[in-house]
């Protein structure tokens, strides 16, 4: 529900701008408003669950993100509708936030934990694309409002479900953390960073003053966050959990493969809607077999393979596939056919993201200690939540920079498109080449009883290069 939330008012914005009458541009803070609280609050939050309590963080954001939908459903005017979407985004980060940590102590046997790490992996990346078929099933057969009043039911089974049924911890307490200006400053960085990412960047490009300016003000604020968690006694953020080469490397490899991945799930969607004419409802329907292998794999599969290879040796065979769809995906031509030139990509990039996502999140959080589950896990989401908005604005910028070169030549507007979408997918899959470099080198190998690495880790390393040459 919180990660399909951030993709399903997608394709309802036409219908919401009719209704409310939101301008051209203050329409996108329909979708901003929500990620800057999401992405700017996870790492409090998943603190928080440490200090307090994951069980009752996770109860209270799920309050919030339930009665904000509700208030969205109701919103009779721009303003308030925005006002609401930012309360559901602080609602989401509490939710989102402490649900790994939470799922890593409920399961602490490594086969156990796996199966339970592949259903949450499945669940959260498959969010992307079931949100664009629910968006548009619900905004074509109801109204705009049923994309949030859709929560209201989920958000009471899940609470009534999760008191019965998820027994209460007890967190450090605030001696152990409660660092106030540590929070204010890796929250403003994080908020202003997103917010830079969402507006100034994706309006004015990269180059404009307001975006350098924000930019630079949201490195300031994450330096000195940095040195004060380095000198305070108690930190909010312990910086030892960076000393895993395993939670760092998985970390660096989710931005990286986020960033990649949301070229598709974006401007693949252009491509379906501009290109080949799709309504909003085939574009879900055309994105339904990611999330079928996705699932199958995740959660049927994942477990033995992580438990059989290793989490890297099937991270790595994950990245390949994933870097190979976005490849092919480059290819699109203007008359394309979905059977040939959009399912291989697809079904490519779900059993990369099957095979991938799970064992990202295993290494993510294999280094960090059962205190620090919770903020493993708010770094886990708030390096995808990065990662993702970083590879939206990079990604848009490169494919309409290209695009309105090519219409400035003059390229027919299909053709156009086309070749701003191609350059666009080379890079993203460039991004996820990046990622498997990272893998190879920064995670640390499975090692057997006697300290060897076995030779199926040496045999994938060898493979992984192998398809980086080819």
């Amino acid at each position: 529900m919180i990660v399909l939330d951030a993709t399903v008012v997608n394709v309802a914005l036409p219908a919401i701008q009719d209704d409310l009458g939101f301008s051209q541009s203050g329409l996108a803070w329909v979708v901003n408003a929500y990620l800057i609280a999401f992405g700017g609050l996870l790492l409090l939050s998943g603190r928080l669950g440490d200090l307090i309590s994951r069980r009752d963080v996770f109860l209270v954001g799920l309050t919030v993100f339930t009665l904000a939908s509700l208030l969205c459903g109701f919103a009779q005017s721009d303003v308030m509708l925005v006002a609401f979407r930012f309360l559901a985004g602080v609602g989401g980060a509490l939710t989102a936030a402490v649900v790994l940590g939470m799922i890593v102590t409920m399961f602490p046997e490594p086969g156990e934990q796996a199966k339970a790490i592949g259903v949450y992996a499945f669940v959260a990346s498959a969010g992307g694309s079931v949100g664009l078929l629910a968006g548009g099933v619900l905004t074509q057969l109801l109204s705009w409002h049923w994309i949030f009043f859709i929560n209201i039911p989920i958000g009471i089974a899940t609470g009534y479900y999760s008191l019965k049924l998820l027994d209460r911890d007890k967190g450090l307490g605030f001696s152990h953390g409660a660092d106030i200006l540590g929070a204010m400053l890796i929250t403003s960085s994080l908020m202003l960073g997103v917010f830079t990412i969402v507006e100034p960047a994706a309006k004015d490009g990269w180059g404009d003053p307001t975006t350098l300016l924000c930019s630079i003000g949201s490195f300031l604020l994450l330096v000195a966050f940095l040195l004060r968690e380095s000198t305070v006694a108690n930190p909010l953020v312990p910086l030892r959990i960076f000393k895993s080469r395993n939670v760092s490397g998985a970390n660096a490899v989710q931005a990286l493969t986020v960033a990649g991945m949301f070229g598709l799930f974006f401007l693949g969607v252009l491509y379906l809607q501009e290109v080949l004419g799709y309504d909003a409802l085939e574009t879900g329907f055309a994105f339904l077999p990611t999330t079928l292998v996705m699932g199958t794999l995740s959660v049927k599969f994942s477990e033995p393979l992580i438990m059989r290879f290793g989490a890297r040796n099937c991270l790595i065979v994950g990245l390949v596939l994933i870097a190979a769809g976005l490849a092919l995906f480059a290819r699109v031509p203007v008359d394309g056919n979905y059977w040939t030139d959009v399912l291989p990509s697809t079904l490519l990039l779900g059993s990369g993201v099957g095979v991938c996502f799970p064992s990202l999140m295993t290494l993510a959080m294999s280094g960090a200690t059962r205190a620090d589950a919770g903020l493993a896990s708010g770094l886990v989401n708030t390096t995808a939540q990065v990662g993702a908005a970083i590879g939206l604005a990079v990604l848009a910028t490169i494919a309409a920079n290209k695009t309105d070169t090519l219409t400035a030549a003059g390229e027919p507007h299909a053709e156009a498109l086309v070749g701003g979408y191609e350059i666009a997918f080379w890079v993203a899959a460039g991004l996820v080449v990046l990622a498997l470099l990272v893998a190879l080198v920064v995670l640390e190998p499975a090692r057997d009883p006697e300290g060897e690495v076995p030779e199926a880790e040496l045999e994938a390393e060898a493979g992984a290069l192998e398809a980086i040459q080819k």
